[in-house]
């Protein structure tokens, strides 16, 4: 049943995404995930007698209270095999990705921004990744793949092209990624002292790779600069002050994923958008 489960659901899934674009480290580790969840509930059905196709919404219920962090991972199993009509429908719902890190106070999210500008004893590269996600909502993922010569200055002051558009920069985060172009910082042991041309802002250890995106959320969080939740909050800001093609545009989203922040944020820019097209 596991088998059958990774190889035609988890794997084919991810397979998709390749062909898609980009398979991140971050979807891998969700994918196994998943995968160890269905083992543990398979393994406890074993353990208690519990055929899969036997289980009823009480038997689901009794393993969610034993296995409450699980609740996210093993709904991928239980939505695959009640599809297939392995089992008999049970009542269970993938928990909203949108609500589930939760959200900062307005007010925490300025503060951790300002900590990220002015904070000589952080790490530079979490003050720029942090500074990037609490200004744009850029997920860490594509923050790591950005390029130095997406960076540019002019007389008007400094950009930073994300998706296809140029934003102006706020003048000491501008500072922190010049400094980052001309001495890029891989590791805690190893400093290239050369400029990076056209390489990545965040180069990781292996050369011509970008920045492991798990180990950058492990230095945000592990600094007290939590990702999801920051991401969350300043996207619920971009969506309650802009149109929503606008936000889609700018952060390289697509309309509708800026249309269920919008509608979350109680906001509702559809006349705009009309206004726009006509």
């Amino acid at each position: 049943m596991i088998r059958a489960f990774g190889e035609w659901h988890v794997v084919r899934d991810a397979r998709r995404r390749v062909a898609r674009g980009r398979y991140t480290a971050l979807a891998a580790k969700g994918d196994t995930r998943d995968i160890k969840a269905a083992i543990d509930f398979m393994s406890w059905l074993d353990t208690h007698d519990i055929d899969l196709q036997d289980t009823t919404q009480n038997d689901l219920e009794r393993w969610l209270v034993d296995h409450s962090s699980r609740h996210r991972t093993v709904v991928t199993l239980i939505q695959w095999a009640v599809a297939r009509w392995l089992t008999d429908k049970l009542a269970i719902t993938r928990p909203s990705k949108m609500n589930d890190s939760g959200f900062l106070d307005e007010q925490d999210l300025h503060d951790q921004l300002r900590r990220c500008l002015n904070d000589d004893t952080l790490p530079r590269e979490a003050r720029i990744i942090g500074a990037l996600i609490r200004l744009y909502a850029l997920p860490v993922s594509r923050i790591v793949e950005l390029t130095t010569d997406r960076f540019h200055r002019d007389e008007k002051g400094a950009y930073l092209t994300l998706d296809r558009h140029p934003v102006l920069l706020r003048p000491k985060l501008a500072l922190l990624i010049e400094g980052q172009i001309a001495q890029p910082v891989t590791d805690s042991r190893m400093r290239q002292q050369f400029g990076n041309g056209n390489g990545y802002l965040f180069p990781g250890k292996a050369p011509g790779r970008p920045r492991n995106v798990i180990g950058a959320h492990n230095l945000l969080n592990q600094l007290g600069l939590h990702v999801l939740s920051a991401r969350n909050t300043a996207m619920i800001e971009a969506a309650t002050s802009l149109p929503t093609i606008v936000v889609a545009d700018l952060f390289g989203i697509h309309p509708s994923t800026a249309q269920r922040w919008a509608n979350s944020a109680k906001d509702d820019w559809s006349v705009c958008l009309a206004a726009r097209l006509t």
